[in-house]
């Protein structure tokens, strides 16, 4: 099942609306990297897992 993260749900001064979703693995690196380059956290292990334990399941639109 695809998985989606979406900057939504973490509350940031930059009200950001970024919303990333693919196979598991993907989207927790592009979502570190994108927390890291546009959020100035460190792309840790660390952050990677709390990436990966926010990550929901992506509901089809069509289903």
């Amino acid at each position: 099942m695809r998985k989606v993260a979406d900057c939504r749900d973490f509350p940031s001064e930059m009200n950001c609306t970024l919303a990333i979703s693919g196979e598991e693995e993907e989207v927790v690196r592009a979502a570190s990297e994108h927390a890291a380059s546009v959020h100035g956290h460190a792309d840790s292990p660390e952050l990677r897992e709390q990436v990966r334990a926010s990550l929901k399941d992506d509901v089809p639109q069509h289903a």
